[in-house]
């Protein structure tokens, strides 16, 4: 084990909680903790067929960006219904539409990235509070945000669901960018985060072909990554040690922990997200060739 270096988790191996209340129903799998994540976090949640995902709410502090993984629902905001499916990503900015999830007649699948924001807040505005969490702003009664929410009851169903809007994007219709092939390294990258309106947080789908580097091996002084391997196998390259990933595998990589990574793809090919913040002042540092990245100003340099 590499000093500074997060384990890589498995989605089967993270234990499934439970959350029902009234009309909301599903599980939960906390991803990201289970990779060692510290900013950012990675949610896997399985909502049962016809069940909602969590009380509608906006978040005050934190942008949300979803990926379907499976199944078929609604994305609901402020009053109005979206269908959404495999390979669909969502973005919620911050203080925009409330908004909350409805699985159809076979559940839906979810991974729910987000930020861990200290002083950040949730507004739930049928629940009648806002979660800070661990604890809320209470009005009388005292119950849990979930209790209120069950008490508000089912959010109201348009006749039909509307057009999908720009915040919402099907994977295969975002064009996939090439990057350059030097040194063994080519990826075929879609920006879903880009795509669909985010503003501090990304999401991109890259695949990588057999044998093949997903990036030149970097590392980060202020941005945290996450990555979820969706397709395909390989190992994660971490220092001067290699991992096996596969379908279904969490990867964090924290900032500042000095430890470069990258990802190469095994005889089946690799698929997988990256997930991470938008930091101006990051610095990235590419051990094999001693190159230096001052993203915020766009200066490269060796050392």
């Amino acid at each position: 084990m590499i000093r500074g270096v997060a384990p890589i988790a498995h989605w089967d191996d993270v234990k499934r909680r439970r959350r029902e209340t009234g009309h909301i129903g599903g599980s939960w799998r906390d991803l990201g903790t289970a990779a060692g994540s510290v900013a950012i976090g990675v949610q896997r949640i399985e909502i049962d067929p016809g069940r909602w995902s969590t009380p509608a709410h906006v978040e005050l502090a934190e942008e949300e960006i979803f990926y379907v993984l499976g199944g078929s629902g609604l994305s609901w905001q402020a009053g109005e219904t979206y269908e959404v499916g495999p390979g669909d990503c969502l973005v919620h900015p911050i203080e925009e539409q409330t908004h909350t999830l409805r699985a159809g007649p076979d559940g839906l699948d979810v991974l729910a990235f987000g930020m861990r924001v200290p002083a950040g807040g949730t507004h739930l505005p049928r629940a009648g509070v806002i979660w800070h969490w661990p604890s809320w702003v209470d009005a009388p009664g005292g119950k849990h945000p979930f209790e209120r929410e069950a008490d508000a009851g089912e959010p109201e169903l348009p006749a039909a669901p509307s057009q999908r809007p720009p915040r919402i994007v099907a994977t295969d219709a975002v064009p996939p960018v090439e990057r350059a092939p030097e040194g063994g390294l080519l990826r075929h990258e879609r920006d879903l985060g880009l795509a669909a309106g985010s503003r501090l947080t990304g999401l991109r789908h890259c695949t990588v072909p057999p044998g093949r580097l997903g990036a030149r091996q970097h590392c980060h002084a202020a941005e945290e990554e996450l990555f979820v391997v969706l397709d395909g196998e390989g190992v994660c390259l971490l220092g001067d040690e290699e991992r096996p990933v596969r379908a279904g595998n969490v990867v964090s990589r924290p900032a500042g922990t000095g430890v470069a990574h990258t990802f190469r793809a095994g005889s089946a090919g690799l698929a997988y997200l990256a997930y991470g913040t938008r930091e101006p002042n990051d610095i990235v540092y590419y051990p094999g060739s001693r190159e230096v990245f001052l993203r915020g100003v766009g200066v490269r340099f060796t050392v």
